[in-house]
């Protein structure tokens, strides 16, 4: 699904040397990378404020004890969606209400957020599914009327921009009050190991969330506030140091990818291809901004609408095609998170959802004649 030799291999002298300088100064935690990661991803996003972390779970747990939310708070979510996502909402003994998405971009539906909205409600996690930022016009939009917390999970769309009613733009993950990313070694941005970061513009905010990572301390062995041990180290953040640079052009050569894998695939009537929603009108070809950044594929996803889903993917484990079903169950029907409180009737996208998406290999790697490989054995299968 990823070629992570591929790229390592372009990057192999200068990741080396970062490594070994690590290795030789040992400043393995909070070191001169971790600093200088920090400064360069605010400069790259536009955000005041970068707080490196130990992964993106812990990103999303840390921002949610910044906010000081307390138990029982609810806290609404997207239903599809990876499951750590709602993990820390239930870690922090906060209520997670899950909510339906839309059948186009998988991203959370504004009016289900709205019919959501108790008295308990202290926030929104939109999500921005697949590399595709979710509606934040219209989730600052009800979380202003209703005096809500936004905290974006932007673990899967690291460099996307926002393009705003307005024609304004930002970088995915620095629009609500705060937001959090994975660096883990698949995402667009990854590490070599596990990574994460928070972002936000509040200064206050962010004193809060430095004293969280690192055991409450804002001086040594004097606690301040109720932390945990969440850091980013050193050798990671000399991998990210050295990817960050190319960040952009890894998210134009996946948007190539998707481009090509959509050509080759959007004229079957049982195969529904991604496409791009943004508020502006672009260039686009074959339903792919040609011209911005809305989208930067962290996954390619298709819908089988057929019923042959499951068969598909079996054919192309068969013919060595690496390929993904994210995901496989609602987060409402997983053991963990059921509730009295959810109807099913409330999931009809996600339900549906659940039984047609497949994920196509997609990485910075890609070449022509292995795209070609991947649409002909689905064509194949599926004529």
């Amino acid at each position: 699904m990823v070629d992570l030799k591929g790229q390592y291999q372009d990057i192999k002298e200068q990741v080396n040397q970062s490594i070994s300088e690590v290795l030789e100064n040992t400043a393995f935690v909070n070191g001169p990378e971790v600093h200088n990661f920090q400064k360069e991803l605010e400069d790259y996003l536009g955000v005041k404020h970068v707080i490196p972390c130990a992964n993106g779970t812990d990103a999303l747990q840390i921002a949610m004890m910044g906010l000081g939310l307390q138990p029982g708070d609810e806290v609404i979510t997207a239903d599809f969606t990876f499951a750590a996502t709602v993990e820390v909402i239930a870690l922090l003994q906060l209520t997670p209400v899950l909510v339906d998405v839309y059948p186009d971009t998988f991203n959370i539906d504004i009016e289900a957020i709205e019919k959501a909205i108790t008295p308990k409600t202290k926030a929104i996690v939109p999500v921005h599914l697949f590399g595709q930022c979710a509606n934040m016009d219209a989730i600052m939009a009800v979380a202003e009327k209703h005096n809500l917390y936004v905290i974006e999970d932007n673990a899967q769309a690291i460099g996307a921009n926002y393009t705003f009613a307005n024609g304004s733009k930002k970088k995915a993950g620095t629009i609500g009050h705060v937001g959090a990313t994975s660096f883990f070694p698949s995402k667009n941005l990854g590490c070599y190991g596990d990574g994460g970061a928070i972002f936000t513009n509040d200064d206050d905010m962010a004193h809060t969330l430095r004293g969280i990572v690192n055991h409450g301390m804002y001086e040594r062995y004097y606690h301040d506030v109720v932390g945990v041990n969440s850091r980013l180290d050193s050798i990671q953040a000399a991998v990210l140091r050295a990817k960050l640079p190319k960040l952009n052009a890894y998210n134009k050569a996946r948007q190539e990818a998707a481009r090509k894998y959509t050509a080759a695939l959007k004229d079957h009537p049982a195969i529904v291809t991604p496409v791009t929603v943004t508020n502006v009108d672009c260039n686009k070809t074959n339903g792919i901004c040609d011209t911005c950044d809305c989208h930067v594929f962290h996954q390619y996803t298709l819908k089988i609408t057929n019923g042959k889903r499951d068969a598909l993917a079996k054919h192309l484990q068969e013919m060595g095609v690496p390929h993904g079903i994210y995901y496989p169950i609602p987060l409402h029907s997983q053991k963990a998170y059921k509730d009295s409180r959810y109807n099913e009737a409330d999931f009809p996208v996600t339900n549906q959802l659940v039984k047609e998406v497949i994920a196509l290999p997609m990485h910075t790697e890609l070449e022509d004649d292995q795209i070609e490989f991947i649409t002909n054995k689905i064509l194949e299968f599926l004529r």
